[in-house]
């Protein structure tokens, strides 16, 4: 006699969820599958720019060519771009201006090994920037290996042309060769810039250091950006306690790939002697005090308004602490009485004066 199956769901096994029926091990084969499939997303992406930018190079190295033998005009690029065009419809940068771009990225760059082993690696767009901003070709390359070192995006390399990072960039006056070893002594040196452009900030002529100080950590992000990439923002007037006396540092940060802590002194004056004196007492307490066992020697940057560069090397010459020296620019205003100063109505109280009044005059 057959049985009677049981209606009591009780009775009835569990339904088991998907996941508990996964062999062990599948959720990290899964995750080893997904990073190799976006690495070779990523090659072939890179792979596929290197192509293209050597197809444009190719096709501008012919137009030039052909224009050097035969007298060829820019009309005649106009009708290559349409015929180009009509031939492959679905191909985009085939427009005359981007034609001239290819003609003009063959001329700078003359030579194919060096457009394959690094020009090729940035998109077509940072080469046209390239082109359209830069005319050197030694600060050409040097932009490039940056962008490729750090990543830049087009208007993050846009923004550090317009900054003449290529002329800033490691020309701070430091001891770095002597307190620091090779490796990092370069590399310290590198990320130094002289002027550091503080051009997001207005100040008075006669302003404090307290007022640097504020301007700056209320742009934090403009002044991390400046700073460069690696610096991670620890404090302001940071406190240490030395000999059962109170210290401030007034900016301190650590550095991700020097591995070490990062003293910054703002000073609102041109560069006085006494300035290493102070910084080189404030990287020996942090040196003792926070510095980890696997950290680097810590770094001191003294920011000034000005300097004079033979009394900078005179004052880090015989230092045994790693200090950089260096200037920097802001917007200026002009200087009032306070009492005339605090006279004038603000631009927000302009503002609404104007809108009361309707917002036009003659």
């Amino acid at each position: 006699m057959a049985r009677k199956r049981s209606t009591n769901p009780e009775a009835s096994p569990p339904a088991r969820n998907a996941t508990d029926l996964l062999p062990h091990g599948y959720a990290e084969l899964l995750a080893q599958l997904k990073e190799r499939i976006r690495s070779a997303q990523l090659r072939a992406a890179i792979a596929a720019n290197r192509e293209m930018i050597l197809l444009y190079w190719h096709i501008g190295r012919e137009i030039l060519d052909r224009q050097g033998q035969e007298g060829w005009g820019t009309k005649v690029i106009d009708r290559l771009a349409t015929d180009l065009r009509l031939s492959f419809p679905d191909m985009t940068g085939l427009s005359s201006r981007n034609l001239k771009y290819m003609r003009a990225f063959g001329e700078a760059w003359p030579d194919q090994p060096i457009v394959q082993q690094l020009v090729a690696q940035i998109p077509w767009g940072h080469n046209v920037r390239l082109l359209d901003y830069v005319k050197d070709r030694a600060e050409r390359e040097w932009y490039i290996k940056k962008t490729i070192e750090n990543g830049w995006s087009r208007n993050v390399l846009v923004h550090w042309i317009e900054s003449d990072l290529y002329s800033r960039q490691g020309k701070a006056t430091t001891n770095f060769a002597k307190n620091l070893p090779p490796p990092q002594s370069d590399l310290a040196g590198e990320l130094l810039k002289d002027p550091y452009k503080f051009e997001f900030l207005t100040l008075a002529e006669d302003a404090e250091e307290r007022a640097l100080q504020k301007g700056l950590l209320e742009h934090i992000q403009q002044f991390l950006i400046e700073l460069g990439a690696g610096f991670a923002f620890l404090g302001q007037q940071y406190p240490l306690e030395v000999g059962g006396e109170d210290f401030f540092i007034d900016l301190l940060f650590y550095h991700v790939k020097l591995r070490c802590y990062i003293v910054i002194e703002l000073k609102t004056t041109a560069f006085k002697p006494e300035y290493a004196g102070k910084m080189n007492f404030y990287l020996s307490a942090v040196d003792d005090l926070l510095r980890h066992p696997d950290d680097q020697p810590s770094v001191g940057i003294i920011l000034c308004k000005a300097k004079n560069q033979v009394v900078a090397e005179y004052a880090l010459r015989d230092m045994a602490k790693p200090v950089g020296i260096a200037s920097y620019i802001t917007r200026l205003v002009e200087s009032l009485p306070p009492a005339l100063r605090d006279s004038l109505p603000s631009p927000q109280a302009l503002r609404a004066e104007l809108k009361k009044d309707g917002g036009s005059h003659d």
